[in-house]
């Protein structure tokens, strides 16, 4: 393998390392941490568990930019995405911000409608371009291992911001009546999570949400049968390097 291949095959991993371990944050943090948000968000406890949520969502974000300049050079697309996420956190963040309103929303459900219409097409354009990639090439690397896990994990993520769109415009969707914002988009991606996983959310969803779980539930069993096979069915990377030794 040319030098300058290893070294892109290098980034590669590496930012398939971030985004998964930033991910990891989010949803264990997430799920451990959801109780005061439902409890009450307006507490001291609820507002450090957003503004530190809103961080760590920021540096996602940042990161699914950076993993997708790995998959193109459509440098007119890579600023679309750019600038629409960068406008789109950036005013979420100072909109929602738990200790004082920096920017004044008198329409807050339209606020949260285009921050999370924006986020989930995004998401499922970094996951349609990933799993390209994991596919593409006949060895097993590093950086296939480490967007495996990636796409598993950003599935669950972008399927909790599409329960969290519904559930913005039928309020109570989910099968519990939840405060629109952080609380209620801690429920819908443990309830995204549920899915993926088998467990029962022990929820009762509008039918349209409970047809997209099932769609949730079964996309992730099978993208577990088909990349268990495809990875473990390839050569090392390691094995190309010895042969043009």
């Amino acid at each position: 393998m040319p030098l300058v291949q290893q070294d892109l095959t290098r980034e590669k991993a590496k930012d398939y390392r971030n985004v998964v371990l930033i991910q990891i944050i989010i949803v264990v943090f997430g799920l451990t941490l959801s109780g005061p948000l439902l409890e009450d968000s307006k507490s001291e406890v609820s507002k450090l568990i957003i503004t530190v949520f809103s961080v760590f969502g920021t540096v996602y974000t940042y990161l699914l930019c950076d993993l997708l300049r790995n998959f193109t050079q459509n440098k007119w697309l890579l600023r679309i995405i750019f600038t629409l996420l960068a406008v789109t956190i950036t005013i979420g963040v100072l909109a929602e911000f738990p200790y004082y309103q920096v920017i004044e929303v008198t329409n807050r459900k339209a606020l949260l409608l285009t921050v999370h219409g924006m986020l989930f097409p995004i998401e499922m354009t970094v996951i349609a371009f990933a799993i390209r990639d994991i596919f593409a090439g006949g060895y097993l690397s590093p950086a296939k291992l480490w967007g495996a896990a990636g796409v598993y994990l950003m599935v669950g993520i972008s399927f909790g911001s599409l329960y969290d769109l519904l559930t913005i415009i039928e309020p109570g969707g989910l099968g519990a009546t939840v405060e629109l914002g952080f609380p209620n988009y801690s429920e819908c991606v443990t309830f995204s999570f549920c899915i993926l996983g088998g467990i029962d959310a022990g929820l009762e969803p509008v039918k349209l949400i409970r047809n997209l779980s099932v769609l949730e539930s079964v996309w992730g069993t099978l993208y577990a049968m088909l990349i268990i096979g495809r990875l473990l069915g390839l050569p090392r990377v390691e094995d190309k390097l010895q042969g043009n030794a």
